[in-house]
Order: C-alpha cells, then sequence, then structure tokens
C-alpha cells in the first residue's frame, strides 16, 4: 500500500513538473504567435499610414505649387498694370513739363516786353519833366514872376472874384428869401389860427354841488362828521360845507379826485342813503364811470381830428388830460389845437397832414402821467410812444417839441411852432393856477416817499395833508415820529405861504359778510 502511495506521489512529482513546463511553453508559443499577428498588423498600419502620408505631402504639394503659381501670375499681373500706369503718368508729365516749358518761354518774352516798355515809360517820363521845366522857366522868363509868385498872385485874383460874387449872391438870396419866408410864414400861421378856433376852460380847484335842500348838508356830515371824513378820506378831497345855501364845494387840486367825489356826492344825494358803507359803493361805481368818461373823451379827441390807428392805451391817456392843466390851459384842449393848427400849417407847405396832426395831438402825451412816473413829461412821452410803437416821425416831434433835441422833419418844425402858437395865445395860461398845482403835487410827492405811507391828499388849498399810514406798518407812537419828519421835509424842500397842517391817519378795518 505504501509503494503504491509513494509510486502515486511520484508520479505525481514527476507529473506536476512536466505538466508545468508543457503549459508554459504552450503559453509562450501562443504568446508568439500574438506578437507575431501585431507586429504584422502593426507593420501594415505603418505602411499604410506613410502611403496616406506621401498621397497627402504630394496634394499638400501640388496645392502649393498651384497657389504659388496663381500667386506669381496675379503678381505679375499687378506688376504689368503699375508698369502701364507709372508709364501714363510719366507721359503725363512729360507733357505738363512740355507745357510750363512752353509758358516759361512766353512769360519770359512777356516779361521782356514789359522791361522794354517800362524803359521807354522811364525815358518818356524823364523828357516829359525836362520840358515842363523849360516851360516853367519859359513862363517865368516872360512874367517876371516865379511859379509860386504865380501861383499865388492867382488864387488871390479869383478868391477876391469869388468873394465879390458870392457876398452880392449871398445878400439877394437873404434879402429874397426873408421877404418871401416872412411873408409866407405870416400868410401860413395867420390861416392856421383863423381856421382854429378853439376854447380854453380856465380849470379851478373847486367844484360846486347842488343840494336839494339845506337838510342834506346834516346827513351828509353824518353823526359826529363819519360820512364826510369818509368821503374825504376815500376820495382826497375836502368838502367845504358852509353857510353857502343849498351847495357843498369840493376842493381839491386833482381835477380827476374832484370829479370822482362829484359824481359820487351827487348819487349819494339821489340815492338818499348816506352811510360809511354806502360812501365807500358810490366812491368805487364813481371811478369807474369816470375811467369810462376818460376813455371816451380821449376817443373823441382822436375822432375830432381825425386821427386814427392809435393804440388804446394812448387813447386812454389822451382822455386823462381833460383833468389835467399846463398853466391854467387844459391840456387835451391843448393837444387837439396845436394838431390842428400843425395839420393847417402842414396843408400850406405841402407836408404830410396825417402826420402832422397825429404828431401835434400825442406831443404833450407825457403830461397824463408824469406825476406818477420820474422824468420830464418830453421824456416820458417818447417812452410812451417808442412802447406803443409809434413812428420814429412822431417820435421825434414828441422829444423835439421844446428844442430838447434837433428836430430831423419838417412835421417835427410845424408841431414847435404850433404849440408855441397854442400856448401864446391871450388867455390861454395862467402862470398862477400852474403854480398852485406843481406845489400841492409835490407836497404830495414828498409824504408818498415815506415808508409806511400809503397814500397822501393835499386839501384845504394846501394848507393839510392827509395821510393814511399802513397800520401793520406804522404803529401809534410810529405816527409821532413819522409826523414830524414829513413836517421837517417839507420845511427844507418846499416854499409856502402860512403853515401847513400834517394830518396822520391810522385806520384798522374788518369787514365780513353775512350770507
Amino acid at each position: 500500500m505504501q509503494e503504491i502511495i509513494i509510486a502515486v506521489i511520484a508520479t505525481l512529482a514527476v507529473a506536476v513538473p512536466v505538466t508545468y513546463l508543457l503549459a508554459v511553453s504552450y503559453r509562450k508559443k501562443v504568446s508568439e504567435q500574438k506578437i507575431g499577428s501585431a507586429e504584422e498588423k502593426a507593420r501594415e498600419i505603418i505602411d499604410e499610414a506613410v502611403k496616406t502620408a506621401e498621397t497627402k505631402k504630394r496634394e499638400a504639394l501640388l496645392e502649393v505649387k498651384e497657389e504659388t503659381i496663381k500667386s506669381k501670375n496675379d503678381l505679375d499681373r499687378e506688376i504689368r498694370e503699375r508698369r502701364a500706369e507709372i508709364q501714363r503718368n510719366e507721359r503725363r508729365i512729360v507733357q505738363k513739363e512740355e507745357n510750363l516749358d512752353k509758358k516759361l518761354e512766353s512769360i519770359e518774352k512777356r516779361e521782356a516786353n514789359f522791361v522794354a516798355r517800362e524803359e521807354e515809360l522811364s525815358r518818356q517820363k524823364t523828357e516829359i519833366t525836362k520840358l515842363g521845366e523849360k516851360r516853367v522857366q519859359e513862363l517865368e522868363r516872360i512874367s517876371g514872376l516865379t511859379s509860386e509868385q504865380a501861383k499865388e498872385y492867382l488864387i488871390k485874383t479869383i478868391e477876391e472874384d469869388v468873394k465879390l460874387d458870392t457876398a452880392k449872391l449871398i445878400k439877394e438870396l437873404e434879402s429874397q428869401a426873408k421877404e418871401e419866408a416872412g411873408k409866407k410864414a405870416k400868410d401860413y400861421v395867420v390861416s392856421a389860427i383863423q381856421k382854429c378856433a378853439a376854447d380854453h376852460v380856465a380849470e379851478t380847484t373847486i367844484s360846486v354841488v347842488q343840494l336839494p335842500n339845506d337838510e342834506m348838508k346834516g346827513r351828509i356830515i353824518g353823526r359826529e362828521g363819519r360820512n364826510i371824513r369818509t368821503l374825504e378820506t376815500l376820495t382826497g378831497v375836502d368838502l367845504i360845507i358852509d353857510d353857502t345855501p343849498e351847495a357843498v364845494i369840493l376842493s381839491g387840486f386833482d381835477p380827476i379826485r374832484r370829479e370822482i367825489a362829484r359824481i359820487a356826492l351827487e348819487k349819494l344825494i339821489v340815492d338818499g342813503r348816506i352811510h360809511p358803507a354806502r360812501i365807500e359803493e358810490m366812491v368805487e361805481k364813481a371811478k369807474k364811470e369816470v375811467e369810462v368818461m376818460i376813455r371816451e373823451e380821449g376817443e373823441v379827441a382822436t375822432l375830432e381830428v381825425g386821427v386814427h390807428g392809435i393804440h388804446p392805451e394812448l387813447v386812454r391817456l389822451l382822455g386823462r388830460m381833460k383833468f389835467r392843466t399846463s398853466y391854467g390851459q387844459n391840456a387835451l384842449k391843448h393837444s387837439i389845437e396845436v394838431a390842428q393848427i400843425a395839420g393847417l400849417l402842414a396843408g400850406e407847405i405841402g407836408v404830410d397832414v396825417r402826420s402832422a396832426k397825429r404828431a401835434g395831438l400825442l406831443h404833450d402825451i407825457g403830461k397824463s402821467v408824469d406825476h406818477e412816473m420820474e422824468g420830464s413829461h418830453i421824456q416820458i412821452g417818447v417812452e410812451l410812444c417808442r412802447k406803443y410803437k409809434e413812428s420814429p416821425l412822431i417820435i421825434n416831434a414828441v422829444e423835439a417839441h421844446h428844442g430838447d433835441v434837433e428836430p430831423e422833419t419838417l412835421i417835427a418844425c410845424l408841431v414847435q411852432a404850433a404849440d408855441t402858437i397854442s400856448a401864446a395865445r391871450p388867455g390861454a395860461r395862467r402862470e398862477t393856477l400852474e403854480t398852485y398845482s406843481n406845489r400841492l403835487k409835490q407836497l404830495e410827492d414828498i409824504t408818498d416817499s415815506f415808508k409806511g405811507v400809503e397814500k397822501s391828499f393835499a386839501i384845504q388849498a394846501g394848507r393839510e395833508i392827509r395821510v393814511m399810514v399802513v397800520p401793520e406798518q406804522i404803529s401809534d407812537a410810529d405816527m409821532v415820529l413819522l409826523a414830524r419828519d414829513i413836517s421837517k421835509q417839507i420845511e427844507s424842500e418846499l416854499e409856502y405861504p402860512g403853515q401847513i397842517k400834517i394830518n396822520l391817519i391810522r385806520e384798522s378795518r374788518v369787514v365780513d359778510y353775512a350770507k
């Protein structure tokens, strides 16, 4: 048994190594076969790749050769075109050079001709100068005078002859002009004055309102004088209620204020209800009526003169001149008269009649607002005419009618003459009234210049100034100082007879309505 086991073990010991060696040999043989097959495939792939690479290389070389040939052909063509263009440019340049050479040759010929002519002219000029000197010498030898002496003698002789003839002509012309101008001027002026007859009512400083009975005076005065104080305060006019039967006198230098007070008082008398609230209502109505009246008066003035196309605001300002006086002469009637005279004079000498009338009517337009604006009535009038688009001709006539500037047209001269004729007419002006009105206006202007003054009215013929102050700005204590300052300034700036009462009023009102 043991022998069998040993034999099996020995067999196994021999069989196992042999089997292992056989297996190893088989695996090696299989591996070598696989390696040989892979190397063969690799050589086939490499051969294929080499063939493909050579094919692509040949194709790339062919493409490069074709591109090179194409580029070379394009370059050759471009070179040929450039050469052709260069040849054309060269031919043009050569042709231009030939033309320039020809022109240069022509210019040189002309320059040579000019030089020759210049030399000839210089020679002729020299000869002429010599001949002139010889002629002057010969004339000096014959006359026995030098050229300067002969020139002086000739000029002196001619001057004396011309002076004599000129003097005679000037004298004759002056004499003739004086005779004709004097005669024609007199004819024109006389004719114009005869054709224009204007009434000038001398304005006064009072208006009289008739009463139905003397009992109405007490109602106008009111309880403790409240009615009359309200009316005087609202209108700036002084009411004089004295022993004159059935009449109340309104005193004030401003005709517009007097007219407003007169209309308001007449309405109150007719209405019968006289109390402060009703007085205020009637004064407002009277102001509106006066404004309508002013506009209507301006329109009537333009129609009377025959001037159209004036700006509505200028027409309104003309209407205001109905209530303006100049040395006692009504400003509106004076302007109408100047317009008529200027138009008549223009017709006599043959210039534009309408323009002359227009200039005459507007020449004093500045007087309508000269108490509201700074400056003379001429400056204000010029500004108004410019503002409302009047022509330069009218503006010059307005500016020159007192000689402040030189008249630029005949119409401006005619307006000057017409203004002088109207003002110089006997009875047309009164110096005292104008001086009085100016003093009252200056009195109000001084008072209005103080801070805190709402409005002021000169009453009692200038013996009293009533001042309404703004209660929010002026206290009761300030009123004492303000009254003193006003009195001091009036004393320093105005000349007046007697004394002037400064009456300050500080009033606070509260108004409400029951609905």
